[in-house]
């Protein structure tokens, strides 16, 4: 958030968020679901507000692309139900309800990108998730980014990428 009093022209990212988040919050209904368990952030990661991560998955491209927006797959890998339209614009929500958004740019089996948030974030908060795959022989190398969170809550989303994607999703193709 730039707080300066001096305007700066919109950056890329900053474009794509208030799209993404527009988009989002305009045709997302407002229930209540119950909140994921919270990981208080370190003193060293509170102002963190952005992940990255370069891993290696045994699955083509494609394979990895459908795992992510088919429900079905998405739910067989997650262990919890999913719902998502795998459409841009589409709306998803997984993990029963717990996380939520809309899938903003999808290049077939080489990029997703959706505005996600959980539903315990204040409405209208959204962060941008960035899925790109890198086909390396028979094995995926997945340049992940999310960016955008709250400060405060890099710890908590840290700790679910790892055990509710990349450690599920590494079983699902193995």
């Amino acid at each position: 958030m730039n707080t300066s009093s001096t305007a700066h022209p919109p950056t890329r990212r900053r474009a794509l968020t208030a799209i993404a988040a527009a988009i989002a919050a305009s045709s997302l209904g407002r229930t209540q679901q119950p909140t994921m368990a919270e990981k208080s952030s370190t003193e060293a990661n509170k102002a963190r507000t952005t992940i990255h991560y370069e891993l290696e998955f045994k699955a083509s491209p494609q394979q990895f692309h459908e795992a992510i927006l088919d429900q079905k797959q998405f739910a067989a890998f997650s262990g919890m139900p999913a719902a998502i339209d795998p459409a841009p614009g589409g709306a998803f929500n997984m993990f029963g309800g717990l996380i939520v958004g809309r899938n903003v740019e999808l290049v077939p089996n080489q990029r997703i990108v959706q505005a996600w948030r959980p539903t315990h974030w204040d409405p209208g908060v959204y962060s941008l998730v960035h899925f790109e795959f890198k086909p390396r022989g028979a094995e995926t190398m997945l340049i992940f980014d999310h960016t955008g969170f709250p400060a405060g809550e890099y710890d908590h989303l840290d700790s679910g990428w790892q055990s509710h994607y990349w450690e599920p999703l590494k079983k699902f193709f193995a």
